[in-house]
Parts: C-alpha cells; sequence; structure tokens
C-alpha cells in the first residue's frame, strides 16, 4: 500500500503578537482578535428595573407592570427588555447567576455573537448588573392618595340588616367582580365601590343587574375642561338600589298588582331572589316571578323579616298530595314551642297562656321536611300588628294564623359546634394607610352601637348557608385550618391576626360564644342528652374548597 503524505498544514504568523495561526481574513489570533474588536460596545454593563413593593410587580417597559417570580422567564425577557443595543448582535444564550435576596441586585449572563470582519464571527460571554429600584405603580399610586377616583358604584338597600350585602360579598368574590375595585367603603344602608375607569364601574353594575334585582341611576360631575382641545375631566356615579324584600320574607303583595301576577293571594313568602323576586302563596304552591321594573312601578315593603320569626313544634303533619319541586303542601297542627311542659310561667298573663297551650292547624309547603316533634319556623299573624294598609284590606278569612317558613334545628345550635369550614371576605378599605382593618371585611367595618347587630346578622348568614343547598351552591365554601370556637370571622368584626396591606382575610365559621344570638325557643330547656336532629344538613367536605393564598383588591 502506497503511503500518501497529508497536506501540508499552512501557517502564518499574527500580525501582532507573531503567533502561528492557520489563515483567517484578519490574520490575528482570536487573543489579538478580541483585544483589538469588542462586540459588547454599546451594550451597557449596568442597568435598573423598576419593582413595586405593594403589588410585587415589575416595570415591563414601556409601561406595563407585570408580576414575575425570582429568576424566572418573565423576569428575565423584562431584565433583556431594558438593555440597548441587542438588536446589533445574536444573542445566543442569557441566564441568571445567582445572588442574595436582599441585596438588591441582579446578575445575567449573556453570550452573544456578531461577525467582525469578512466570514468571521465572534463569540463573546459577559455579564450584566441589574440594581432594582424600590417604587409605585400608577395603580398602587392611585390606591395611596384620596379620591383620586374617577368612577362610583353606590349600593343600597333600605332594610333592618346587613344579610343581604353578606351574601352579595360571597358572590362578588366567587366571580371575581372585585378585581378592578381600588376601594371598598362601608356606608350607612349599603356599600360604596371606587373604580379608576368608568368601565370597570359600568361592568360592576351590569354584574349586579344579573345577581340581585335593582335599578340604577347614573349621573356624572364636571371636574375640568378645556376649551382648546375640547376636553373635559368627569367623575361618575351609579346609585344602585336592591330591592328591599329578602328571602324567608312575608310579603302583602298589592291587590292591583296581585292580579296581574296570575291572580296569586296577596300574603306570600319570599323562597328565592335572584335577577328577580320567586313569591309563593304557601297554601297553594302557586309561584311568581317579580321582576325589578314591575316592582319599581308600585312598591312595597316587607311585614316582617326572619328577626319576627316564632318556633313552634308540629304536632301532626298530613301531606294532601300537591307538589311544586321541593315543596309539599300538607296540612299541620303546630303549638307554640314548650307549650305543653309540665310547669308554668308564673308570671305569665292569662291570655298567654290561654295562647301557649292552644292548638293551631295552618297549611303548609314544608310537608316534605317535616315531622311531627320537629322544630319549625314561622310567623305567628294572630299575635302580629303590621301597618299596613293592603293586610288590613284582606279578608280576615284568608289571613291564616300562623305561616310556616322554614324547619328548625334547636338542638344543634345548643350545642354550639364549630363549624368545619370557612368563608372569605374583601380586604379593608383599600386607601387606609398604615391599618390592617382587625380582621375585618367589607360589612362590619364601621363598627359602634350596631356592631353586635352585625355579628347576630352574620350567624344567621352562617345558618342559612348550612340549611339552604342552593345557597350554599351560590358560594365558595372553604375547609377551615382551626376550628377553635371564637376564631373571629373577618365579616363581623372578629379578632385575628394581623395581615398584609391591602390582603383579603378570612372569615372563620364560628363565632364568639357571647356574640351568637340564641334561638327563640319559648322556654325550651337545654340538655347535654339531647341528640342532634338526624336531618340537620351538614356541609359535607367535597363541598369545600383548599386553602386560598392571601390576595388583593388588585389583582393582575
Amino acid at each position: 500500500m502506497e503511503f500518501v503524505p497529508a497536506p501540508a498544514v499552512l501557517r502564518v504568523l499574527c500580525a501582532d503578537c507573531g503567533t502561528p495561526i492557520v489563515p483567517n481574513s484578519a490574520n490575528l489570533c482570536v487573543a489579538c482578535l478580541r483585544n483589538s474588536v469588542d462586540i459588547t460596545e454599546g451594550i451597557p454593563k449596568q442597568a435598573s428595573v423598576s419593582f413595586c413593593r405593594n403589588c410585587e410587580r415589575f416595570l415591563s417597559p414601556p409601561t406595563s407592570w407585570t408580576i414575575a417570580r425570582p429568576e424566572s422567564q418573565e423576569l428575565l425577557a423584562i431584565c433583556l427588555k431594558k438593555l440597548k443595543g441587542l438588536n446589533k448582535v445574536r444573542l445566543t444564550e442569557a441566564h441568571f447567576i445567582w445572588t442574595e435576596p436582599h441585596s438588591k441586585r441582579l446578575r445575567v449572563s449573556l453570550t452573544i455573537q456578531k461577525e467582525v470582519l469578512t466570514s468571521t464571527i465572534l463569540e463573546q460571554i459577559f455579564e450584566i448588573e441589574y440594581l432594582v429600584q424600590y417604587g409605585q405603580c400608577p395603580d398602587c399610586t392611585k390606591l395611596a392618595a384620596k379620591n383620586t377616583w374617577k368612577a362610583l358604584v353606590q349600593v343600597r338597600q333600605k332594610v333592618p340588616h346587613k344579610r343581604t350585602f353578606l351574601f352579595l360579598e360571597q358572590l362578588i368574590l366567587k366571580h371575581g367582580a372585585q378585581k378592578d375595585t381600588i376601594s371598598v367603603k362601608e356606608v350607612k344602608d349599603g356599600l360604596d365601590f371606587f373604580y379608576s375607569s368608568r368601565s370597570h364601574a359600568q361592568k360592576m353594575v351590569e354584574f349586579l343587574n344579573g345577581v340581585v334585582p335593582v335599578r340604577s341611576k347614573a349621573s356624572e360631575q364636571l371636574l375640568s375642561t378645556d376649551t382648546h382641545t375640547n376636553t373635559a375631566n368627569f367623575k361618575y356615579t351609579y346609585s344602585v338600589e336592591i330591592i328591599p324584600i329578602c328571602k324567608d320574607d312575608l310579603v302583602c303583595i298589592p291587590p292591583k298588582l296581585a292580579r296581574q301576577l296570575s291572580n296569586i293571594s296577596p300574603l306570600t313568602i319570599c323562597v328565592r331572589v335572584g335577577n328577580s323576586l320567586h313569591l309563593m302563596d304557601p297554601s297553594t304552591l302557586q309561584v311568581c316571578e317579580l321582576t325589578s321594573p314591575v316592582y319599581w312601578r308600585s312598591p312595597f315593603e316587607s311585614l316582617a323579616s326572619v328577626t319576627d320569626l316564632v318556633e313552634f313544634t308540629v304536632l301532626d303533619v298530613e301531606p294532601s298530595g300537591t307538589t311544586r319541586g321541593k315543596w309539599v303542601l300538607a296540612d299541620a297542627q303546630i303549638a307554640l314551642s314548650g307549650a305543653f311542659r309540665s310547669h308554668a310561667d308564673e308570671d305569665a298573663m292569662d291570655f298567654e297562656s290561654a295562647t301557649s297551650s292552644q292548638i293551631f292547624h295552618t297549611r303548609t309547603h314544608l310537608g316534605g321536611i317535616l315531622q311531627p316533634g320537629d322544630a319549625v319556623m314561622g310567623y305567628f299573624l294572630t299575635n302580629a300588628n303590621f301597618n299596613s294598609d293592603d293586610f288590613a284590606a284582606l279578608p280576615p278569612h284568608r289571613v291564616p294564623d300562623i305561616v310556616l317558613v322554614r324547619k328548625a334545628y334547636p338542638n344543634r345550635r345548643k350545642k354550639n359546634k364549630p363549624r368545619a369550614w370557612r368563608l372569605r371576605s374583601i380586604a379593608k378599605e383599600a386607601g387606609e394607610e398604615g391599618e390592617t382593618g382587625a380582621g375585618r371585611g367589607v360589612v362590619g367595618r364601621m363598627g359602634g352601637r350596631d356592631q353586635k347587630k352585625v355579628e347576630e346578622d352574620y350567624e344567621l348568614f352562617l345558618r342559612e348557608i348550612e340549611e339552604d343547598e342552593e345557597m350554599r351552591g351560590a358560594v365558595n365554601l372553604y375547609r377551615a385550618k382551626d376550628d377553635r370556637p371564637g376564631a373571629g370571622a373577618g365579616v363581623a368584626g372578629g379578632k385575628t391576626r394581623k395581615k398584609p396591606q391591602h390582603a383579603m382575610d378570612v372569615d372563620e365559621g364560628t363565632m364568639e360564644q357571647d356574640a351568637v344570638p340564641s334561638a327563640p325557643a319559648a322556654g325550651a330547656e337545654a340538655t347535654e342528652e339531647e341528640e342532634d336532629e338526624p336531618d340537620f344538613p351538614d356541609v359535607k367536605l367535597d363541598e369545600l374548597l383548599e386553602d386560598f393564598d392571601e390576595m388583593t383588591l388588585e389583582e393582575a
């Protein structure tokens, strides 16, 4: 086999240092080429990034603010946008170099390529240091300042309790309608929602129209105007009024309106509140839907609310066979709770003693859930006195002695067991600087003399959630971490540990023992041996959501 020598490798000397090298277009070695040509020229070695400590967002040039975790791809993209001159080179690699978290420094290693001479591409690795500068984003600046809102939504309901707004708060949280709100303030008969844009306020009004029966009115106020550019600055206010009728209220419909609503009996109870009212005649199971425009053409108020309910004991129930959904029409014999106790009250009046031992016959829509011996809540019309011309005009034979509303569970309520679930609430007012809100939510922040009344309303609201499966489906229930009694309720103003500014508090499903309103049992004695009602509507674990991270009003 003939030996073929390899071709000779021709080498030349470097023009600067004289080192033998493979010939190239520059006739320079790599070291001399880097010394003579700097491809990082025009790229700054130090830069700064803006960081908002309130909302923990970085400024993404030119004007947007983005949430980015340390050493994340989003933060790396923000850092690269801050560099000038990268468009003149080819970026092949970029990664973070570890630094102390508290150093307020970010170090990024870049690998770039650039053609320096004809067919000569030079690659270089260098490091850039970023200084994290603290500041405030425009949204947090508006929160810190007073009276910077552009639109206001005033929600009002003229009722003596706060249960409607407690439920409305849960609906807002479930649908995320609070994300554009910059501040929430509690007033006498409702809440005020502040927004930085008119469109956000209009979106809130549309949401309220879809979940509760309301009427709204818009107004605007001129702040300033420029005649040269024909521009003006306005503040917009939307007044939203909720119909002052709540679930389980006793209602007497005006006769003219009752004839228009399928000729229903004027004396009804409100069984459901959505974007319209659902009224039902408990003696016939006839249901009518009362929309907001129809109501406001001839408004009326409820005769009695759930605070006027009286506890009765069921003696006998006989279903009549008529059903409508979950309601079953039945004839019932009832008596006041504790009517047949062995020891009578010596201080009781004669007519009170006669009434307490009397057996009443009534027709009810609760025939499907009532059994003899059960406790039931109802309106005692025989001893009631209503200031209503429509009720006074009703014929006496059309007014029952008692109107039953819902089943009661006195044995379970007496034991005061802690709930295994809790609610969350919108945080304290966003414009309050340096305050934590003391664990209060939107409702109950005013405090004062009516604070105990708010706590009682909150406990009644929790009971309604437990006993109404349809209502539980409209809110988010979270698994409780600590079931200690008296752990505090954010909405009702319980004492909890301090939270970060603008953070959402957690409403525990338990109240302090002195804040829990006692059931209106007329002389019923509580014993430790009493067992819970077998059909008590416990909240199942599969209905509860896992715990959540702390959220803010200004979600990104």
